[in-house]
């Protein structure tokens, strides 16, 4: 088995690092890291093409490379039991806004908006200012769409706890 935390301590690799996102349905990281035989079938069968080799070899999502439409190929390519079933939620995500985002500086941008089908980032109107993202998380499907849009890179979805104070 890899210890990652041990591969990054020993790579002199910031700690505080987020974890990986993994697939969707994963069903814990240590089963995940335990099991998972890095054979690519995974990465063949995404539709969507964000799954990538990452730390250790391990797949991984890159949202930098599009959106997760869950289409469950990838766990079906998988010949592992790492995975919950299907009605559970593929996974629970966080999502952050930084403030880099270019309405926070004052610039009229609502590509993130445009392209969140479950419309879970709404801009609110605020008086002398252009409107703000605002993430309702009840409705985020935690996709990933949003985030390889963005002009400024400025949203993260990550497994931390980060993003946890937007409603």
């Amino acid at each position: 088995m890899v210890d990652l935390t041990r591969r990054n301590f020993l790579r002199a690799k910031k700690v505080s690092t987020p974890s990986a996102v993994r697939l969707p349905w994963t069903a814990d990281e240590t089963l995940f890291t335990r099991g998972c035989t890095q054979c690519g079938k995974c990465l063949s069968a995404c539709e969507e093409n964000i799954i990538v080799k990452g730390d250790g070899g391990f797949p991984e999502i890159s949202f930098d490379k599009g959106e997760c439409t869950f289409c469950q190929q990838c766990v079906i390519a998988c010949d592992e039991p790492l995975f919950n079933t299907f009605d559970s939620k593929p996974w629970q995500l966080h999502i952050e806004i930084s403030s880099d985002c270019l309405a926070t500086k004052q610039v009229h941008c609502q590509i993130c908006q445009d392209s969140c089908e479950p419309e879970a980032i709404v801009f609110k109107h605020l008086q002398g200012s252009v409107p703000q993202p605002n993430i309702v998380l009840s409705d985020c499907s935690s996709c990933g769409a949003c985030v390889s849009v963005c002009p400024e890179s400025a949203i993260k979805l990550s497994t931390s706890l980060l993003g946890a104070e937007h409603e």
